[in-house]
């Protein structure tokens, strides 16, 4: 095992008010996270400017709701394990979990590229400095 030592590294993982991230690639061109939402949490009501996603639901049912930037009504549905959504800049997107929820995310490496429209534990606009 020495020597896949020099291609290893340690996940990191940030604790977020509806669950956590764990970030278990960060390279140049792409970003790979599990997104474990506990149910009745929500991700904040966002879109990205320049950063580009992909999500695989790997476990539970959660509500997303989905649209346009400049949209008056969202798109909303349950998804459930097994599901894939691509958000190009400028999606609006939200998930709340039904039950508990862990998603696999792919995505350029924008990670501070957030706007916030709507976010129910106070965090407000974008994260970006």
């Amino acid at each position: 095992m020495e020597g896949l030592d020099a291609w290893a590294f340690e996940p990191r993982r940030v604790e977020k008010p509806w669950g956590y991230e764990l970030i278990w690639a960060h390279a140049d061109a792409y970003v790979g996270k599990v997104l474990f939402v506990k149910a009745g949490e929500s991700l904040s009501l966002q879109f990205h400017r320049e950063k580009d996603e992909s999500w695989l639901v790997q476990a539970g049912r959660a509500k997303l709701e989905l649209g346009s930037a400049g949209d008056a009504l969202l798109e909303e549905g349950v998804v459930r394990a097994g599901a894939c959504f691509h958000f190009s800049p400028g999606t609006v997107h939200r998930l709340t979990a039904i039950e508990d929820t862990t998603i696999i995310e792919v995505s350029t490496t924008q990670l501070d590229d957030i706007v916030r429209l709507e976010d129910r534990y106070g965090r407000e606009g974008t994260t970006a400095p």
